[in-house]
């Protein structure tokens, strides 16, 4: 046997035994660091504010201190005044239920010809096997349905930690990362900081643009059926779809519909159509060409990298994908050497006529 053959295999052991140990720690760690991922970008977005107040005298952890207060008050007070509404039209509908259901079997009787009533079908509901073991399940999963909210809401408080800490923290922490790099490496850590600023801000900037688009045109549609309580629906509509990533669209729609359906049953279905038309309007025409102005990438590259952002790493990769493809783009642009194009008609150059013209004659 060779004397390096025992060596190599412990060398090829201990590599093999390391690379294990890595990936099961990433896969322990995987959620804490998209969690930080979350952080570190909502840390940028509140960059510019933070940045004006503290050029303005103020202390930057108390400016940090005060944007993230105001922005947790303003999410509170949206939901609390959501939630009051909600509870008294779940009230009205629940008193009007026995109605509407009087109502769809007198239709289902008068079309069909049949003989249902209210109390048959409540009896039969009721003495249901289905409904037995529908009551059962949901009894033995209120314990999974508090344990994700727990988790949930120690999820937000880490993000919520991290971006605190980046941001009040933030010329400490580029401070940090530069002082391990050569001065010419320092530049370009900052410069790609300032990019992704930038370019989250950009990308905030579009979404609340779209939200307000969506806001409106779904107030007209609410105040055309005379839906209560419009303005605070619109609203609700127009922030939730944007910015909760893959349900938004489906959370945003559902309180309209049942609103609606307190008024008319008929209602639910006309906001439904519309919730699903405008999504499709949103995704293919209004998004990708706010998202090419406002973030200063194609329309085709900002669909793509939430598709692939929602493929690597779900709703959190839909939400962070367009500013981090944006940042990147502008970072590398930097490094790339672009030429002069030639005037060639197969470019499509303001010549292209002329040229085109030019080969016709020498034809």
């Amino acid at each position: 046997m060779p004397r390096w053959l025992p060596r190599a295999l412990v060398l090829a052991l201990a590599l093999y035994g390391c690379f294990q140990l890595g990936s099961w720690a990433f896969h322990q760690l995987v959620g804490l660091l998209v969690n930080i991922l979350i952080a570190f970008f909502l840390a940028l977005a509140v960059e510019p504010a933070v940045s004006r107040m503290e050029r303005s005298g103020m202390r930057r952890g108390l400016a940090t201190f005060l944007v993230f207060l105001g922005v947790l008050v303003a999410a509170l007070g949206f939901v609390i005044l959501l939630g009051s509404m909600l509870a008294g039209q779940i009230l009205d509908m629940v008193e009007e239920f026995p109605k509407y259901l009087d109502s769809v079997i007198n239709w289902i009787n008068q079309t069909f010809h049949t003989e249902l009533s209210r109390l048959a079908i409540q009896d039969s509901l009721l003495h249901s096997d289905w409904l037995q073991k529908y009551v059962q399940n949901g009894a033995t999963g209120v314990l999974d349905v508090s344990t994700t909210v727990l988790g949930g809401l120690f999820r937000l408080l880490t993000i919520a930690l991290f971006s605190f800490y980046f941001a009040a923290d933030g010329p400490r922490l580029r401070g940090a990362l530069c002082s391990v790099l050569p001065p010419a490496r320092q530049l370009e850590v900052l410069r790609a900081w300032e990019i992704a600023v930038a370019k989250t801000g950009g990308y905030l900037y579009s979404r609340g643009l779209m939200a307000l688009i969506s806001g409106v045109a779904h107030y007209v549609l609410l105040l055309v059926l005379k839906v209560p309580y419009a303005p605070a629906l619109a609203v609700w509509v127009g922030l939730v779809s944007q910015f909760i990533p893959t349900i938004g669209t489906y959370l945003a729609g559902a309180l309209p519909m049942l609103i609606a359906f307190t008024v008319n049953p008929w209602y639910a279905l006309y906001v439904l159509v519309f919730v699903v038309v405008y999504q499709q309007f949103e995704n293919y025409m209004l998004q990708p060409k706010l998202t090419s102005r406002t973030v200063d990438i194609h329309p085709a590259v900002a669909f793509g990298s939430v598709i692939a952002g929602t493929a690597l790493l779900g709703a959190v990769g839909a939400l962070i994908a367009i500013p981090a493809v944006a940042t990147l783009q502008a970072f590398l642009g930097a490094y790339v050497r672009r030429y002069e194009v030639a005037e060639d008609a197969r470019v499509g150059g303001r010549d292209s006529g002329r040229v085109r013209r030019r080969w016709a004659r020498h034809a």
